[in-house]
């Protein structure tokens, strides 16, 4: 059955019944969760049941955000917590391999969590690189300050969502780390040259080209295009999305109801396909903008079907696990970070 390029939120823990009448009629590609969506795992279960089933897609993608550290949807005491990306780094700076030990085995976990639950991708991992003045919001999620620290630690988190049968979409493609606003409330714009952007921004995503799904930063490249974000600016995505970095994997624009963008949902949507995403994200649940996203969005076909089709057919199998020895491993290599930092 065919599928609209969207990926959509619900705003709870079920389905209202015009939810469920949207989505049958419109047939999103996808789904996410947030903390709105979220109470006993049970809960959580025959929600994602129920948005596949109103799709008549028992294998849609259900995605959610955790990360770890402040961004983590599933939380104590169902869930357990787990490190931010400073975490790997503080590790990885002093023992290489611990750290990207580490960032596996906290991926794996998290995927095991995920796969209880139906949860079949994770908006992991970020491959941003902070600078000093930086706003905050990648902070402490951040995996270094090198592209080089940045790509090795990102590329673990892969490996381990993977094993635990968990699709990855990178973000913030090309990069939210030098943006000093929060692209949540306000448009950020990056007044670096190009040059040092290829060699720092662009080069922690390089090396992982090959993943399935990216999602695009809503930030301004003023030396690229001083006019448009990058979700929906075409010379960003041709030139360094597709270009320069070499993703050709499926790319989702990050979420069309955030305050960066301007115009009305519609406009925005418009504008993230025709600079060339293949999939747009809306995320708050607002059954009326759910409505505008879908208006604007096209049936997937030709490249974006088959990146998208290509993407899914990517998870595997999860691979035997010992959860115990794993938690166990991961808690001995964060106490010895936290005492490396303290």
């Amino acid at each position: 059955m065919a599928a609209r390029a969207f990926i959509t939120g619900v705003s709870g823990t079920a389905l209202t019944d015009d939810e469920r009448a949207f989505l049958r009629d419109q047939r999103p590609w996808g789904f996410i969760l947030f903390k709105r969506n979220i109470e006993t795992p049970d809960r959580v279960i025959r929600l994602v049941e129920e948005m596949r089933s109103a799709v008549g897609q028992p294998e849609a993608p259900v995605l959610i955000d955790q990360e770890g550290g402040r961004v983590q949807r599933l939380q104590p005491p169902h869930w357990p917590s787990y490190p931010p990306g400073a975490v790997f780094s503080a590790l990885y700076e002093i023992d290489r391999e611990a750290g990207l030990e580490a960032a596996r085995l906290s991926a794996r976990l998290i995927a095991a969590d995920l796969a209880d639950l139906g949860i079949t991708v994770d908006c992991l991992p970020l491959a941003d690189v902070p600078v000093p003045g930086a706003d905050s919001v990648i902070g402490n999620r951040a995996y270094g300050t090198t592209p080089g620290q940045v790509a090795a630690i990102a590329r673990a988190v892969t490996d381990g969502l993977a094993q635990g049968g968990v699709l990855p979409v990178l973000k913030h493609i090309p990069g939210h780390g030098r943006a000093t606003a929060d692209s949540h409330f306000q448009l950020p714009t990056v007044d670096t040259p190009a040059a040092e952007l290829a060699k720092t921004d662009f080069a922690a995503f390089a090396p992982l080209a090959d993943l399935p799904m990216a999602m695009t930063a809503h930030v301004v490249f003023s030396a690229l295009d001083p006019a448009q974000p990058a979700t929906t600016s075409a010379t960003i995505i041709e030139q360094v999305i597709r270009g320069t970095i070499g993703f050709q994997g499926l790319l989702m624009s990050d979420d069309v109801s955030m305050n960066a963008l301007q115009g009305s949902i519609a406009e925005r949507t418009r504008a993230s396909f025709a600079a060339g995403c293949d999939v747009v994200l809306h995320c708050n649940g607002k059954l009326d903008e759910m409505r505008q996203v879908a208006g604007e969005t096209p049936m997937l076909a030709g490249e974006a079907l088959a990146r998208a089709d290509c993407a899914l057919a990517s998870r595997r199998t999860p691979q035997p696990f010992d959860r115990g020895a794993a938690r166990a491993e991961l808690d001995r290599l964060i106490d010895r970070a936290g005492s490396l930092t303290s």
